[in-house]
């Protein structure tokens, strides 16, 4: 309230005992609810008139009106078609470049799936024939490791 903690609610309390007394506190505070409920009261019907003149000036039309314009489907934009006689073509040009479009996008995403199926296939063989080489290249190691040198006075007998 008034943005005052409890600790200086009580410090204005003890000072309103203190000027006022305590015989004449509890009709001090009955004034000031009934004051607070008369302002209450008044603002309240201060903003009530203000909203019906809000109503007999039209305003709540033209907050419609702005929300309407908004969304077209509410503004009425479908019956003004319908009046034109726009929504009645089926074969429109739209309507032929949406299916040249759609044939389109098929056949892009057909080319993709072939292309992604080929590299998928190409990545395979480099796999297996990396695989290959590495054992390969293993057996080689092995080979070279696993032969123990000969020694020198052998090899001149």
């Amino acid at each position: 309230m008034f943005g005052l903690g409890a600790s200086e609610m009580i410090l204005l309390g003890i000072v309103a005992l203190i000027v006022i007394g305590p015989k004449d506190l509890p009709n001090m505070f009955r004034t000031l609810g009934q004051f607070t409920g008369k302002a209450r009261a008044m603002a309240s019907e201060f903003s009530r008139a203000m909203e019906a003149a809000a109503d007999d000036a039209g305003v709540k039309d033209i907050s419609k009106s702005i929300k309407a314009a908004a969304n077209p489907q509410a503004f009425g934009l479908d019956k003004a078609r319908e009046a034109a006689g726009l929504k009645d073509k089926p074969a429109s040009a739209t309507a032929k470049l949406s299916a040249e479009r759609q044939a389109a996008k098929d056949k892009i995403s057909a080319a993709a799936a072939q292309a992604a199926e080929d590299r998928q296939a190409r990545e395979a063989a480099q796999a297996e024939m990396d695989a290959d080489n590495a054992d390969f290249m293993s057996a080689e190691a092995a080979d070279t490791t696993d032969t123990p040198p000969k020694p020198k006075d052998e090899a001149k007998a």
